[in-house]
């Protein structure tokens, strides 16, 4: 080994209680100009990538200073230890030096560089687990603490970690549940990728075993809030709505602020169709969210499965009102004229004007939000059930005049369209 080699080599195994102690004494009385220049030393090695020649003189300034150059240094550092450790040209001991202290060296980057924090600690757990393969406790714990840091890391993390909750997925039923709730997420984080539907549907042939397993556990104790979620969550992803309702039923009364248990209990009742109930829920909702703007666009649909379409109106319209640039509720809007005019009309003049005030909406929604394709659809779809040039001729109406809606079954509409 050269000399450099020996240098990294003592000095990646000091001890680390030591070295920990050694950082908090210098940060009081460190020079700040040897900090710089041993800063300046170490980048200009890194940028020539002489990792050998640059590590002693990183670990020098986060031994002087862990603080001062956090934003740089522990990115380059981390990137020169990698890069010496998969090298083919690194002695063996040296490998194992660095392999010795790469976690130390984590919680040191973890501590004095917060606003990576999760980075790190998932960086942590992906060397615990296959550079030094640690136990599965282990290292999922801290998968997990990474994830807690920051929902938002890359999905290859939370792909470890599935794997590794996949990998006792036939020991033990919870590791089964946490791999089907952690792909569950990331097939709604990016929905467009098969790698997550295809391990879901390696994990759900069984779901219906799944549930009935929770649903045991929960009755056996049916006073765990903890047993009545994981039934109740796999209850409904399973399609057994009905069976959920008991369990969420019981977890709003244990935990009556919970947004996310309402909004579940909310759905249950809906696809149940029990309206009534599911109507009294989102009203809730918004009593606990006010300006949760779904919240408002679920009570409309409700209301309009209860044929109370001026009411559902009402409420997407509030919705759309809450969040500017979504066309989804005008949409909805627009298919509650298009309803009525199929429910209601027999075809004449005053049902193609209802066809054409929708039109006019699905209109609306695209222009409010382009990616909208199915409001463009329904244009098209109508394109021959609003009146002709021939219909207002005859009845002698001139371009821009407005023409009320009206007709039994239209009272509640009170809207007028513009003859183009």
């Amino acid at each position: 080994m050269s000399l450099l080699g020996i240098s990294v080599f003592l000095t990646l195994t000091l001890n680390s209680a030591v070295y920990s102690e050694s950082i908090s004494s210098n940060l009081t009385s460190v020079d700040s100009m040897e900090v710089v220049t041993k800063y300046s030393l170490f980048s200009e090695y890194y940028k020539n990538k002489d990792f050998n020649s640059a590590l002693p003189y990183g670990w020098e300034v986060i031994q002087l200073n862990p603080e001062k150059f956090s934003k740089w240094v522990y990115g380059k550092m981390e990137d020169a230890l990698w890069q010496m450790h998969d090298s083919a040209d690194t002695a063996p001991e040296v490998k194992k030096a660095i392999e010795d202290t790469i976690l130390s060296f984590y919680d040191i980057a973890i501590k004095y560089n917060s606003v990576e924090k999760a980075y790190y600690q998932a960086r942590k757990a992906f060397v615990a687990e296959t550079w030094l393969e640690l136990p599965f406790e282990e290292v999922t714990a801290m998968y997990e603490k990474a994830i807690e840091y920051d929902p938002n890391i890359s999905t290859y993390y939370y792909n470890h970690l599935g794997q590794l909750y996949k990998s006792k997925a036939e020991e033990d039923l919870e590791y089964k549940t946490k791999a089907l709730d952690l792909f569950t997420y990331l097939n709604d984080r990016e929905p467009d990728n098969q790698i997550w539907s295809d391990e879901l549907e390696s994990l759900v042939d069984n779901i219906d075993e799944l549930v009935e397993l929770t649903k045991k556990a929960w009755l056996n104790n049916k006073d765990d809030a903890a047993r009545a979620w994981k039934f109740a969550s796999l209850a409904m992803k399973a399609g057994r709505y009905s069976e959920a309702v008991e369990a969420l039923e019981f977890l709003t009364q244990k935990s009556p602020e919970s947004l996310n248990y309402w909004s579940q209990l909310a759905t249950a009742y809906q696809k149940t169709d029990d309206l009534t109930k599911a109507e009294a829920t989102f009203k809730k909702l918004i009593e606990l969210e006010p300006n949760e703007q779904d919240n408002y666009l679920n009570l409309g649909i409700v209301y309009k499965d209860k044929g109370q379409l001026s009411a559902a109106r009402t409420q997407y319209q509030k919705a759309a009102s809450l969040k500017n640039g979504w066309g989804l509720p005008i949409y909805y809007e627009g298919l509650l004229y298009e309803q009525a005019a199929r429910n209601c009309g027999s075809f004449n003049f005053e049902d193609k004007l209802v066809y054409q005030l929708a039109v006019d909406t699905y209109r609306k929604a695209a222009n409010t939000d382009p990616s909208l394709t199915q409001a463009r659809d329904r244009v098209s779809a109508l394109s021959s059930s609003v009146p002709t040039k021939e219909d207002y001729f005859f009845r002698k109406y001139k371009s821009g005049t407005s023409i009320p809606i009206s007709g039994n079954c239209y009272g509640w509409i009170g809207r007028s369209i513009s003859v183009p």
